[in-house]
């Protein structure tokens, strides 16, 4: 792995081995350099994703309509890997804090790197998530080992301290990420039920429409989204009984 400059097959190699040799890759990491390389492998990562997104929308996979799924493709490509972004300066902070918590003595360029190149296990997660549930318990427990593996190799903590700790972030992550994913699916279910994107579609041509039928298309959009805001409500006090369950 160098970090003296940064080609694409620098990128998927350095992918590969933190999915096929977590310990190998971490231990060899450079702590230093700046944030380019691991930012841009952050940025390469996501642009991937969005692009598997984009496809996985074109066919409906995941998507709670296909009059959505154009508009989404295109902005998965755009936006995915600016959250990424935001995103991985974000959970580096967060993780840089427990670490040390834990007793690291790295900065926080050494823990952005940790979490950046983590983001190799996006693209695969993606594929699998077309089966529900499966591809965010896979997320959460994949990314907890990562960062049990960075922590032993990078950070220097005792294996016991860092086993006990990712396994509950582990344990916290998987319940919540259900529940989330539970509430995701209900909300979806309601926009099919409720038949919004046929309505959102009628809207797209009103300009074509004469006074009496776009009248009659708003009126079909707006008795859609009141059904759907109650179903809508039903769905949170589903989730927040199943909440009150697990607690």
């Amino acid at each position: 792995m160098s970090d003296n400059s940064f080609n694409l097959g620098t990128v998927i190699d350095d992918a590969k081995k933190i999915i096929t040799d977590p310990v190998g890759f971490y231990r060899e990491m450079p702590t230093s350099g700046g944030y380019s390389n691991p930012l841009i492998f952050v940025v390469v990562m996501a642009a991937i994703t969005g692009l598997l997104i984009s496809v996985y929308s074109l066919f409906g996979f995941g998507m709670p309509g296909a009059v959505m799924a154009g508009g989404f493709a295109l902005a998965a490509i755009i936006m995915f890997p600016i959250m990424a972004v935001i995103g991985s300066f974000i959970g580096a902070a967060i993780i840089f804090v427990i670490w040390k918590l834990m007793g690291s003595e790295k900065n926080y360029e050494v823990a952005y790197r940790c979490a950046a190149y983590s983001f190799a296990i996006g693209p695969i997660v993606l594929l699998i998530s077309i089966v529900p549930y499966l591809a965010g318990v896979i997320k959460t427990l994949w990314a907890c080992f990562l960062m049990f593996i960075a922590s032993i190799e990078v950070h220097k903590i005792k294996p016991q301290t860092a086993k006990i700790v990712f396994g509950i972030f582990a344990v916290i992550g998987v319940v919540f990420g259900i529940s989330s994913e539970h509430t995701v699916r209900n909300f979806q279910h309601s926009i099919e039920n409720y038949k919004l994107p046929s309505a959102f579609k009628d809207l797209e041509n009103m300009e074509d429409m004469s006074a009496e039928e776009a009248g009659k298309a708003m009126g079909e959009m707006m008795k859609g989204l009141g059904e759907f805001s109650k179903g809508l409500e039903a769905s949170m006090e589903e989730a927040k009984k199943e909440a009150e369950k697990q607690d």
